[in-house]
Parts: C-alpha cells; structure tokens; sequence
C-alpha cells in the first residue's frame, strides 16, 4: 500500500466529529515519510483527535473535496496500518493498566493490542526481539512486573519500548512526557533525539513548547481544530504566534537548540 514517494498524511479539508463537536475543522495538512514534525496547540485544540485519525480511531466526515491518505492509501486494515506506527499516548497507557505485565505490554504491538490474549501466539522470534528491546531501553527488570504497578516513568518507558519493538519506520508520540518528573522527562526526551538520529519519522503532539527537541524541523500550530501555522521551526516559534496560539503574553528563549516560553 503506498510508494516510497507518498506521503506519511495527506489531508485535505478533513474535518473529524467527537459526539456533536467538532473536533478537526476543515484540516488541510501533508507530512512526508521521515519528516520530524511537531503538533502544538493548547489543551482541546484537535492535536489528539489528529493522532487518532491516523491510527483510525476517529474518521473524517465524508464530503466533496474532502480526502485523506495515509502512506498513499485512502483505505486500511487497521491492525496492518498500527504494525507501520510507533504509538506512545496516554489513552494508551489507559488502555494498558491490567494484570498485563511490562513483557506482554512490549509484546501486544505484534497484535495491534494491548496485552497478549488468549488467542495470540507469541512465536520465539518475537520474544527475542522483545526481550532485547527491553535491555536496550533499560527496562529488561519490568518484564514480569505488571503495569498497573509501575512509576509513571517506568510504564512510560514499557510503551516506548512497545513502540518500538516491531522497528517502525514513524514514532506517533501524543504528550509523551505528561505525569513524568524532571528526570523522567529529561530521558524521555534523550532517548526521542536517539531514535531520531538513524532518520526515523516523529511526529510529537505537544503543549510545551520546551518539549520540542532539536531534530524536530517544522511545526504545525492547531487552535479549536484548525491548523492556524505550520512551517520551519525557526519560523513557526516566534512570541506573536505563541501569544495568539495561548492566548497569553510570552516571552521566547532559544537555548541550545530548545525553545523555552516563560
């Protein structure tokens, strides 16, 4: 499905309902295989409900000169299109909070789940596999420990490590540091720049801007469901956008290759 050539998301004039509200408003917006792009906009702006069209938890309303594609295709099987995505959000980590242990967790990517069922059968390839993405990810000490009674920090890190296990080409990351401490959120964030050092696609969904790390190279600015900005980072960042994004007066330090808004 899909050429080397064609786009990671192509939409043009989608527009997305949650219950009778309109959460994505005439969203026009193209995102290229391997591009590092971020997603900011205040709490209620769409961001999510962006993330969630693409893994096809939400649908576009059907109308004339609407379309949508995902790695060229319009159509997907939803499990084969989640197998191509490495998806850390909090409605996933929601979605994970059982008796599933650190080891099952990593291994439901295999299955477009969130624990191993049943009616799964784990073959030894893929537990290899998982087991040596949880040493490289420093969690080989959760396998057997369920979720439910992890840090926030450590379940963070067993979804990084789920992400990550069938080596997708695009990490889909929806406020990956949120209910993290200083430290969690300053690894989080240098294991973000590692992954995308090998030229692995992100897309980040944000509203911090100081989470923006450096190899992200352009914005998208999303205000009550619209794309109100989006281009190069440098551009995109300045005090006028941010105030008229938050609403508040800010002030905006570059530092390092980060941006900080006080």
């Amino acid at each position: 499905m899909g050429t080397a050539a064609s786009a990671l998301l192509d939409l043009h004039n989608v527009t997305v309902m949650r219950g009778d509200r309109v959460a994505l408003h005439d969203v026009t917006l193209r995102i290229e295989p391997g591009e590092r792009v971020c997603i900011l906009g205040p709490n209620g702006c769409g961001k999510s409900t962006l993330i969630k069209t693409i893994t096809r938890e939400c649908y576009p309303v059907v109308r004339p000169d609407s379309w949508m594609t995902i790695l060229g295709a319009a159509r997907w099987d939803v499990f084969a299109l989640r197998k191509r995505f490495g998806i850390v959000s909090p409605d996933l980590l929601q979605a994970c909070t059982t008796d599933a242990t650190g080891l099952d967790v990593v291994l439901s990517a295999f299955f477009s789940s969130t624990q191993v069922f049943p009616h799964h059968r784990v073959d030894p390839g893929q537990r290899t596999r998982a087991e040596a993405v949880m040493r490289n990810t420093g969690i080989a000490h959760l396998g057997d420990r369920p979720l439910r009674t992890m840090s926030s920090g450590e379940a963070k890190r067993t979804l990084l490590a789920r992400a990550l296990v069938h080596d997708p080409e695009t990490l889909l990351f929806d406020e990956p540091t949120n209910a993290l401490d200083i430290g969690a959120r300053r690894t989080l964030m240098g294991t973000m720049r590692e992954l995308t050092a090998g030229g692995r696609g992100l897309v980040l969904v944000t509203h911090h801007v100081s989470e923006i790390i450096p190899e992200i190279d352009r914005v998208v600015m999303m205000r009550e469901g619209r794309v109100v900005a989006a281009g190069p980072k440098e551009e995109v960042l300045t005090e006028e956008n941010l105030r008229s994004l938050f609403g508040v007066a800010v002030s905006l330090i570059r530092d390092g290759g980060y941006f900080h808004c006080y």
